[in-house]
């Protein structure tokens, strides 16, 4: 691949050769229609049209992922095939312009008549191409620098309940979390600027918390503000979280959007925490959408320094083996630059998953947050920090946690309460 392509790489369904259909992708999301049009000389095909490089047949599949109604009216509605297709494009098509990249290699595709199932798995970029787009401006060790925790996992939790506090309720529990020894704490992604706790009235107020606690201990705490919203309400919010001291916010990805993100790391110089929230929308059929190492590319192009990749063990769809690649998919670097993000473990995590997370991915640079494995803790948040902090501390000292919880009853208490549940 040159520095003036790259390349695609999806999962394609049709009952049509596959060779057939993967070229008519590549002509749909280039230069081409579904016929040769005046203008379209050959010298501009040459220049502008996408090509096939490969193409794997998977085998057939059992029934069709969606219907057709394109193939229904062709009388083709017959057996389907799976295949791996990919397809190099010319970045002088696009430019350097985020949201047009991912309307080509995610865009009319998704409609095509021809199919019957699509998903994008992966974008390969050169590494000049990337380095025109932000580079994570905190990333891991950004991340490591602002909170002074210089090895290990870093251990935060969300905010419960995820609605219904007000401001000073808010910063009551956040001055609790940062004296049980957080790293991190954020807010819920359904809680941005509720009535009830305005961001202006809680920013103030919980950084004045994590303020009293560094006055104390000498440890600034990560707290991650949500300031979902429309993109000068998020600069205005990002702004006011600067100006109270804090290093970071936290935006739902998916429903921003890629431009109200660029322009977020354009304007600030806080933490930016990709919250993925609808992803399960986009991938959670396997002959459907956006598989994670095609998402969290297009999303580290637009500067986001972690992103959310669900937790082991957890309360959500993902199979482990998904969570884990998409945590290494992270940790991974697009180019010849350290551009990795850190990759957010959640969802139903307590001292349990500590063991599976540490073993599945080898390394300690993530966040690892609990909500309900903290807060929920029967010794209190104190005892749900010391109970995580304690099982890390175990695998990576190559210890059995059994061994462990024979010593530390923060983390018997936890095996106790937790693993009934």
């Amino acid at each position: 691949m040159s520095d003036a392509h790259y390349e695609a790489t999806y999962l394609v369904e049709t009952p049509l050769p596959l060779e057939a259909v993967a070229e008519v992708m590549a002509g749909e999301q280039s230069c081409g229609t579904f016929t040769r049009v005046e203008g379209e000389t050959d010298e501009l095909r040459e220049r502008a049209s996408a090509n096939v490089v490969a193409i794997r047949d998977l085998g057939e599949v059992a029934q069709p992922s969606v219907r057709s109604s394109w193939l229904d009216r062709k009388g083709l509605s017959t057996s389907s095939r799976r295949g791996e297709v990919v397809v190099r494009f010319p970045i002088a098509n696009v430019g350097v312009n985020l949201s047009t990249l991912a309307a080509t290699v995610a865009g009319n595709l998704f409609d095509l008549g021809e199919v019957t199932g699509l998903r994008l798995e992966a974008l390969k970029l050169p590494s000049a191409y990337r380095k025109q787009y932000p580079l994570p401006q905190h990333g891991i060790a950004g991340t490591r620098r602002l909170t002074g925790v210089t090895q290990g996992a870093l251990i935060g939790s969300i905010i419960k309940p995820n609605v219904g506090l007000r401001s000073e309720e808010i910063a009551s529990l956040v001055a609790r979390l940062c004296a049980a020894g957080l790293d991190f704490i954020k807010d819920d992604e359904i809680a941005a600027n509720p009535v009830h706790a305005p961001l202006s009235t809680r920013i103030p107020a919980v950084m004045a918390a994590v303020r009293r606690h560094q006055d104390r201990t000498g440890k600034h705490v990560m707290v991650a503000f949500n300031i979902t919203d429309e993109t000068d309400a998020m600069r205005r919010h990002a702004d006011l979280v600067a100006k109270e001291s804090g290093t970071c916010v936290m935006a739902s990805l998916n429903w921003c959007g890629f431009s109200s993100i660029e322009t977020l790391r354009r304007s600030t110089d806080l933490v930016i925490h990709g919250h993925r929230n609808g992803y399960g929308a986009l991938s959670r059929h396997p002959g459907l959408g956006i598989g994670f190492r095609a998402y969290q590319t297009l999303w580290r192009l637009a500067g986001v320094d972690h992103m959310h990749v669900h937790g082991l063990g957890g309360k959500f769809a993902q199979a482990d083996d998904e969570v884990v690649e998409s945590a290494k998919d992270c940790l991974t670097s697009l180019c010849d630059a350290d551009d990795r993000v850190m990759p957010a473990f959640s969802s139903g995590q307590w001292a349990g998953t500590v063991e599976q997370t540490y073993s599945a991915v080898n390394t300690s640079d993530l966040l690892f947050m609990a909500g309900g494995g903290i807060m929920a803790h029967p010794g209190g948040p104190a005892e749900g920090v010391a109970s995580i902090r304690e099982a890390w501390r175990a695998v990576e000292a190559g210890e059995s946690i059994a061994g462990a919880r024979a010593k530390h009853r923060s983390l018997a208490d936890a095996f106790s309460f937790f693993s009934e549940h």
